[in-house]
């Protein structure tokens, strides 16, 4: 019944009251004097404050002030990848030999041909993925168009050129220092290294750096930054990195992990020591970043001009994208079983002293197609054996015990691709038609 009363009375059910007429206490829930029958009238509720979902004065206004600033660089990066990337493909395609004309990295030409531009070229360059096309560019690029203005505009232009060299050259080279085939075995070693020298390139290294920078901003800065953006760096981008190296993780053995660690890891270094510009009146940009800023553009383009220099494929031309085009449709299985077979073959003849088969092996591999992207990380791996044999057949001044340790090296790494081969062909192979062909045990007469 009270309850009731409470209701019809607007009785006021939170805490006890006190009866206007009488004076007597009112419990808690009562709509009505128990002393002298008055009907009781609840106290007004505070309203609790509505939280208000707009962006806060402090946040808008460190928005303004940042966003006001230029993007720049990141605009001219973004170009520059792109343009690259349609060269290679008028040239006959971002894959094998014409990625590395272009300037990606290969151990193998670093240590033996002392090619160091091979650090800093890859940042601009993106690889055709078989049955993704252009998606290796896409994604890199998607990132930097939505991490670099914040980079750039937070830290000013020359900071931001800085950044994006220096991490991309980080990344680069903890993926040349991961080259380690004896520790490339299971899980952990796949994630962080890998079996075979083979071409790498791609922007991911400094766009990890840019997501390191902006970790470490959020949290050296979180004590002025206002409330609204607290939430968006910092550990705002712990999830960001934790996906992506997840993505890596399963796809370890196919993505360079260890080049987006080396440009993570850089990236937080950089931004551990160097201030950004806080919003306000503009103040001068120290002399000493803008010689920076100028050194690392002339670093990239001394890279490409030693590019050039070496240049040895097909020149960026329309005839080439449409005799790519005349290929599509055409069943790859064929002619890419035919130039593993020759390039394996050419390899084995090579160490039987016989390296006339390299050149027309190395020219058959380049021109097929992959199946799938194992299969062609199989096909990278073999074109790159045999570009060391060839080499080595080259190479007029290596001594006889360095020929020989280097070709039984060599021989190793033959070993290894063929298990690796081996294990594609059962796991994945028999989806395109192709088995392994089993020995015949010999006759008694063979015997």
């Amino acid at each position: 019944m009270a309850e009731g009363q409470s209701k019809e009375a607007g009785g006021y059910a939170g805490r006890p009251s006190v009866c206007h007429h009488c004076g007597a206490l009112v419990g808690a829930g009562e709509g009505r004097c128990m002393m002298c029958g008055t009907t009781v009238v609840a106290p007004a509720r505070e309203a609790k404050p509505r939280r208000d979902s707009r962006p806060d004065q402090e946040t808008l206004r460190f928005l303004r002030a940042v966003i006001s600033r230029p993007a720049t660089f990141t605009v001219v990066f973004l170009i520059a990848n792109v343009f690259l990337y349609l060269l290679m493909w008028l040239s006959g395609g971002a894959t094998g030999s014409i990625l590395l004309a272009y300037g990606a990295k290969l151990n193998h030409l670093i240590n033996q041909e002392g090619q160091w531009w091979r650090f800093v070229t890859p940042i601009f360059l993106h690889v055709h993925l078989p049955g993704l096309g252009p998606m290796h560019l896409i994604a890199n690029m998607y990132g930097l168009f939505m991490l670099g203005p914040y980079v750039e505009r937070l830290y000013g232009s020359a900071k931001f050129t800085v950044f994006w060299v220096l991490t991309g050259i980080a990344g680069v080279a903890a993926s040349y220092l991961t080259v380690r085939p004896e520790l490339a075995h299971g899980a952990l070693g796949r994630f962080l290294f890998k079996p075979f020298d083979t071409p790498s390139a791609g922007a991911s290294g400094a766009l990890f750096g840019l997501i390191g920078v902006l970790f470490v901003f959020g949290l050296k800065y979180r004590g002025e930054l206002p409330e609204g953006l607290k939430r968006a760096f910092g550990t705002g981008m712990l999830p960001t990195i934790l996906i992506n190296l997840f993505i890596g993780y399963v796809g370890r053995g196919f993505i360079d992990n260890a080049a987006h660690l080396g440009g993570l890891v850089s990236g937080m270094a950089l931004a551990l020591v160097v201030g950004y510009k806080r919003p306000g009146p503009r103040g001068p940009v120290a002399v000493a970043w803008h010689a920076l800023q100028f050194a690392c553009l002339a670093l990239v383009a001394l890279s490409f001009v030693m590019v050039m220099r070496h240049f040895d494929a097909p020149p960026p031309r329309l005839n080439n994208l449409s005799e790519r085009i005349k290929t599509v449709g055409r069943s790859p299985v064929a002619p890419f079983v035919e130039s593993i077979n020759m390039g394996r073959n050419a390899l084995v003849r090579f160490l039987n002293d016989d390296p006339t088969a390299l050149a027309p092996a190395l020219e058959k591999l380049e021109k097929t197609p992959a199946l799938s992207d194992q299969a062609d990380d199989l096909r990278d791996e073999l074109k790159s054996l045999l570009a060391r044999a060839r080499d080595i057949a080259q190479d007029k001044a290596l001594k006889p015990n360095e020929r020989e340790q280097r070709a039984e090296q060599l021989s190793e790494d033959l070993k290894t691709w063929d298990g690796r081969f081996d294990g594609w062909v059962l796991a994945e192979g028999t989806d395109f038609g192709i088995k392994m062909q089993k020995d015949e045990p010999p006759s008694d007469q063979q015997k």
